[in-house]
């Protein structure tokens, strides 16, 4: 594995309406289908996230989205469809590595960034002459997606830049007003997104961290290039410099380099708690060092933080192998220099 490098990071902050109208939650498929068909948007669960979904193919479906979001038009949006017959209608070909990557981990949180077919609106891919594909891994999405005649366009359903929604509630407390309907599938059981890949001459490009170890991908396909750096021009979704961020001021530390603050001061940690500090604004990603079960607790647990009556949160950045690469890119993008 090779990677490519950093760029600086920016930090910004969104701040939710209160006390909005909220949407309509059920496991009803067919109210879900026909808000889709009408150019609608609903809230659908995944493996990594809850996405913001609307007709792909359909250009004010899809502008829906980028407003509903607040998300800058020039970052691309990932299409979901249920089977790799129906994405190959949407991509001018797949490359044999993508072919076997796609039979081994589809349905599941991996993107392709492939050739796009004119068929897919440019406002999809930002103008750019590739798009990313997935097939989720949530039954209640599979069949939703197997019942549709058009792919799904679905960002994670949250204000642009903040933390992604892993439970319908998430999704109801910042999207609420906005949107008619949150198909629940329950919590999510990955809980960050899915891992994008490229593929540029002969090398397999890592654009984006995510639910997919790296150490999985190579042993399929060979070594890969790791791009985990923000870009103000993205060439695919999620590449932004900042992204997935708390409105409280987030710093990121060392294990051994992480003290107590004040009395206002929240504590996101790995495996323990900070001795000295109060354990009612301590959050443990996994009490067995287990990253799986980190990145499953990550949105959650920063979302929990941001309620709590703190002024900053302190974060322990985990292990940098395996899940926990794409953990602390995460962190990264939502943090400022501590």
């Amino acid at each position: 594995m090779r990677i490519l490098g950093f760029l600086p990071r920016r930090r910004i902050f969104v701040f939710l309406k209160q006390n909005h109208t909220l949407a309509v939650t059920g496991s009803d498929l067919h109210v879900a289908k026909e808000f889709l068909i009408k150019g609608e948007l609903v809230a659908i669960p995944t493996e990594t996230v809850y996405g913001l979904a609307g007709n792909a193919l359909n250009e004010k479906a899809v502008l829906s989205i980028f407003e509903a979001k607040n998300r800058p038009a020039f970052d691309p949006l990932i299409i979901h469809t249920d089977s790799i017959e129906k994405a190959a209608i949407y991509v001018s070909d797949i490359p044999e590595k993508a072919r076997v990557l796609a039979s081994r981990f589809w349905p599941g949180p991996l993107t392709l960034l492939l050739p796009k077919r004119d068929i897919v609106p440019d406002l999809v891919t930002s103008g750019l002459d590739t798009v990313a594909v997935r097939i989720p891994n949530h039954p209640l999405t599979l069949e939703l997606l197997s019942q549709l005649s058009f792919p799904l366009a679905a960002p994670s359903a949250n204000p642009f830049g903040y933390i992604s929604p892993t439970k319908p509630e998430h999704v109801n407390q910042q999207l609420g007003d906005r949107i008619p309907y949150i198909l629940d599938g329950g919590e999510c059981e990955v809980g960050i997104e899915s891992t994008i890949l490229g593929f540029e001459n002969d090398e397999t490009i890592v654009y984006r961290l995510g639910g997919l170890d790296i150490n999985e991908i190579e042993s399929l396909i060979g070594p890969v290039v790791l791009m985990p750096h923000s870009t103000s021009d993205p060439k695919a979704p999620g590449m932004l410099k900042s992204h997935y961020a708390p409105r409280k001021p987030l710093h990121l530390y060392r294990r051994d380099d992480i003290v107590p603050g004040g009395a206002e001061t929240g504590y996101l940690m790995f495996d323990r708690y900070l001795e000295g500090a109060d354990r009612e604004y301590q959050r443990l990603l996994s009490p067995n060092r287990d990253l799986k079960e980190a990145a499953h607790n990550l949105f959650a647990y920063l979302r929990e933080l941001d309620t709590l009556p703190v002024s900053e949160i302190k974060v322990e950045l985990v292990p940098s192998s395996g899940l926990g690469l794409a953990i602390n890119d995460r962190l990264q993008r939502a943090s400022v220099p501590a």
